[in-house]
């Protein structure tokens, strides 16, 4: 009797402990599921996420007694939404004043600032596509400071004279840079550079490299045509990429460089303003995606004071606009696989009013629900190349609802498959009001299982 009393007590507390340890469960009920990659989407449905993963998506009642419970009232349940090519820590509000002015507390002050932001318009996820390091997504991972789950590229890479030279003009060859000393961006000329500052980057906590392969139209030196980098140089680049298990992105205009980069095993053609038919065929021969700022498309481009106030990027954007006018035509006719780009480089208000802007522009050019594939499953395959070794968030997908998947899930207002505004968009680009610090049809932004906003109850 002694010995039953004894084994009972033990049942009880391993019991106790057992239920102290389970994750807890969270249950949303009446919701219309957009699973971030069909049209239709799953009516009248209810998700439970235990821990920081979706555990059931169900039509039918699911038995979840310990868990809370959130009545969607009949909005959308979304994946939440992905950045795949921002900059974070780029303030502006030039590159010659960030060479010469900003210090590290800055670019940390204003890369703390845009992790927040970006959570709170939501976006869950965000690919950094050149100028940070690793530190950041500790911070925001270790719960430090609020921010998405990030992706960062280190430094940007490329030649002396092309976009990722970012010296000051008297600047010698080889002379040490604001950019460099932070890891920000690196003068690679060889292809012992490249390999050398390519590890340089996985050291430092990048999660894939940023190869800065054509010119740009506000930069200084480079004319948007420039193929920069040999053959040898890239295929370095996806060397060392493909030693980490990751994969290159690389910052491509030209029709030249971006064939030359699918070539040598590049993944993510950055921008590819030049994009075309054979070009969509040799994306899907490699498994490669495109990420593109479709501002680059805007009636107003060449209004922008940055642009319109030096006569030689005017020049550029003029040349770069006759050049690129067949992409969205293209775009429609032969689609591939496209991530959702703002590649805003300027203040925190500035950069809220670009995103909105940028989601505008993915509906008005190829409607709601390549809009909403694009902001959300897309983009997480294209963060999932980073592999095995390097992906920081290895243990669900990303970017779709569906039973273990990570939780990172939006509530909102209405169908954003009928009426694309309701996922937070903007109607003007530059002399907009400032935006609000999260759209109010945005209702509840859950990341990793944990809610950041709520405004149901």
């Amino acid at each position: 009797m002694k010995a039953r009393a004894i084994g009972l007590a033990f049942g009880l507390l391993a019991s106790a402990a057992a239920a102290q340890d389970a994750p807890e469960q969270t249950l949303f009920t009446n919701v219309h599921v957009f699973d971030g990659l069909n049209e239709q989407r799953i009516e009248n449905a209810s998700v439970l996420v235990e821990g920081n993963l979706i555990k059931t998506v169900s039509t039918d009642a699911i038995d979840a007694p310990d868990a809370t419970v959130i009545d969607g009232g009949g909005r959308t349940l979304s994946p939440g939404f992905i950045e795949t090519h921002a900059h974070l820590m780029l303030m502006g509000p030039s590159i010659p004043a960030m060479e010469a002015n900003a210090t590290w507390e800055d670019f940390g002050i204003h890369g703390t600032r845009m992790a927040e932001m970006y959570l709170m318009q939501g976006f869950t996820t965000v690919r950094d596509a050149g100028g940070a390091n690793g530190g950041l997504r500790r911070a925001i991972d270790a719960g430090q400071i609020l921010g998405p789950r990030y992706y960062p590229s280190g430094a940007f890479l490329g030649t002396r004279g092309g976009h990722a030279d970012f010296a000051s003009f008297t600047s010698p060859p080889g002379a040490s840079t604001n950019f460099g000393r932070l890891n920000m961006a690196q003068e690679v000329d060889s292809v012992a550079d490249v390999l050398k500052f390519g590890r340089n980057n996985f050291r430092m906590g990048a999660t894939q490299l940023k190869y800065m392969q054509s010119g740009g139209v506000v930069s200084a030196f480079d004319p948007w045509q420039l193929l920069a980098g040999s053959p040898e140089e890239i295929e370095a680049a996806v060397q060392v990429a493909n030693e980490y298990g990751s994969y290159v992105m690389a910052h491509s205009y030209r029709k030249e460089a971006i064939m030359n980069a699918l070539n040598a095993g590049v993944k993510s053609i950055e921008h590819g303003f030049s994009f075309d038919c054979e070009i969509a065929a040799l994306m899907n021969e490699k498994g490669a995606y495109i990420t593109t700022n479709l501002t680059a498309f805007d009636p107003g481009l060449l209004e922008i004071p940055a642009v319109a106030s030096v006569p030689s990027s005017l020049a550029k954007a003029k040349s770069a606009s006759e050049t690129f006018a067949g992409y969205i035509d293209n775009m429609r006719e032969c689609p591939v696989k496209r991530g959702f780009q703002t590649d805003c480089v300027g203040s925190v208000e500035a950069c809220n009013i670009q995103i909105a802007y940028e989601k505008k522009l993915n509906n008005d050019f190829f409607g709601p629900l390549t809009s909403m594939v694009t902001l959300t499953s897309t983009g997480g395959e294209i963060v999932a190349l980073s592999g095995d070794f390097m992906n920081p968030y290895p243990a669900g997908k990303l970017g779709v609802i569906e039973e273990g998947a990570y939780a990172d899930i939006l509530l909102i207002d209405g169908n954003p498959l009928e009426d694309f505004s309701v996922v937070g968009t903007g109607d003007q680009w530059f002399g907009a009001d400032p935006r609000p610090e999260s759209p109010e049809t945005i209702r509840l932004i859950m990341k990793d299982g944990v809610i950041y906003k709520n405004t149901l109850q």
